[in-house]
């Protein structure tokens, strides 16, 4: 099953916060994904990384053509606020 992305906002200390199309909030730390993948270094440019934007369809979110999460990853690994 697919938890599709509705809109994502980037925040403060690389921080995302997800609508899913079912209407649930969560937030995601991407400084995770910096540690594990060389490819998301470049999101440590605080202009890039406001330029996150949902993919087609809501498969995930994209800044670019060389990174991006899927949906999947954003719903199993992220987290809600209280």
């Amino acid at each position: 099953m697919f938890h599709k992305v509705k809109k994502v906002e980037p925040l403060k200390d690389m921080e995302l916060k997800i609508e899913f199309i079912s209407g649930e909030i969560k937030y995601y730390d991407v400084k995770k994904l910096i540690d594990k993948f060389y490819q998301f270094n470049n999101l440590q440019d605080k202009k890039l990384f406001k330029k996150v934007k949902v993919d087609k369809g809501g498969y995930g979110i994209s800044w670019n053509k060389d990174i991006d999460i899927s949906c999947n990853e954003l719903w199993d690994n992220s987290y809600e606020k209280l």
